[in-house]
């Protein structure tokens, strides 16, 4: 059973104070929990316990969850072609090179199976260099307006066969199963739900997994008797001043979506995450197998394509990471999770039988965020030794 010393639970709560205080995320909420029950849940600034934040792409390992479940069911396999529910992706075709025009293609070599879109390695998304937002296929992607491509919103107008319809005419930027490729695997995921279902996401997840979990929280489209919870989103510069970057009053997540963002879409709660962490923490239960949740928190990408995706430290799962060698205080191999862009993240620790969630709204990359920074310092030397 682990626990927490009362020492680094309180270099926690001054950290996050202190970056409330000088406004570097105006909104924190942070929550431990360890064995037999034990949770530390805190507020600071301007959010209460139970505020709702856009979590980004903590929304991912949900919409894995999802899929899991139909593939629990037989209703679809890791290894089918999604283009037996998405014929849009049949027949597509493949850069030559991803810096290449988008008319300098040759034929992708394979279909793009559902783990392919599970574990990002479909042959399409993003590339995390600066460089590669000028590349030619991500202009063509951007103009056709498809969402995956930039920050997190659920404002764009396409509904789920617009997006299709549209991202089926960019070629690939890498052959299936070479290379990973971040976001709009997601994006796939959640037409496949749909598509295999036929319900929205938000009633399949709803159902499936918000009921089940208890998380009364967590949606796409927040309700109007809820709303007054939802905080404002800032950004942060290169100077480190915030600045805002989404009103709650007037925000996107206010509207329903014309296709839910399966990828970054999700509103939630401290308390909501924590159910839906300590399910896979319980190796599934309720939802899930312990062999589904295995495979899940497994690395699946190969050793080169891991280094070239993380640099060595992580892999990649079934949407999750999973850390693979400690890089930094906090990066116990083992551990697994993903954070949002807004400020927002959550890993499990299975050999400590830790949980920690960190939710701001403060949009910035994880490790350049000195809040973050800061919460997985203090967690990883708060439990008792």
């Amino acid at each position: 059973m682990t626990t927490f010393t009362k020492a680094g639970l309180e270099r926690l709560r001054e950290r996050m104070a202190a970056h409330a205080a000088s406004g570097a995320a105006p909104g924190i909420v942070t929550l431990l929990a360890g064995g037999d029950g034990e949770v530390h849940l805190d507020a600071f600034g301007g959010a209460r316990p139970d505020s709702l934040f856009r979590i980004s792409s903590m929304t991912k390992p949900v919409t894995a969850v999802a899929a899991l479940l139909l593939a629990e069911e037989c209703r679809l396999h890791l290894d089918d072609p999604v283009s037996r529910w998405l014929p849009e992706l049949a027949n597509l075709r493949v850069l030559r090179a991803p810096d290449a025009e988008v008319d300098d293609t040759v034929p992708a070599r394979r279909p793009i199976t559902v783990r392919d879109a599970l574990d990002f390695r479909l042959g399409a998304g993003m590339i995390l260099t600066a460089e590669a937002f000028g590349y030619p296929v991500f202009l063509a992607a951007q103009k056709l307006g498809i969402a995956g491509y930039g920050p997190p919103s659920p404002a764009l107008p396409h509904t789920r066969d617009e997006w299709l319809a549209r991202f089926a005419t960019l070629p690939l930027v890498a052959q299936p199963g070479e290379r990973w490729l971040y976001n709009i695997g997601s994006h796939v995921v959640g037409a496949l739900i749909e598509r295999v279902t036929g319900q929205t996401l938000e009633e399949f997840y709803r159902e499936r997994v918000f009921e089940p979990l208890g998380m009364h929280d967590t949606f796409f489209t927040v309700p109007a008797g809820k709303a007054g919870r939802l905080l404002d989103a800032h950004v942060a510069g290169e100077d480190g001043s915030v600045t805002l970057y989404e009103a709650a009053a007037d925000s996107a997540w206010l509207r329903p979506p014309a296709f839910a963002d399966a990828a970054a879409g999700l509103v939630s709660t401290a308390g909501d995450y924590l159910a839906f962490a300590r399910m896979l923490l319980r190796q599934g239960e309720p939802l899930l197998s312990r062999r589904t949740v295995q495979t899940m928190t497994a690395g699946q990408l190969t050793p080169a394509q891991s280094e070239q995706a993380f640099g060595g430290a992580s892999t990649w799962g079934l949407g999750v990471a999973i850390a693979t060698r400690r890089s930094d205080l906090w990066n116990t191999p083992g551990r697994y999770g993903w954070d949002g862009g807004l400020g927002t993240s959550w890993w499990n620790d299975p050999a400590e039988g830790v949980i920690g969630i960190l939710l701001t709204q403060r949009l910035q990359f994880p490790t350049e965020n000195p809040v973050y920074l800061d919460f997985w310092t203090s967690a990883a030397t708060a439990p008792a030794r």
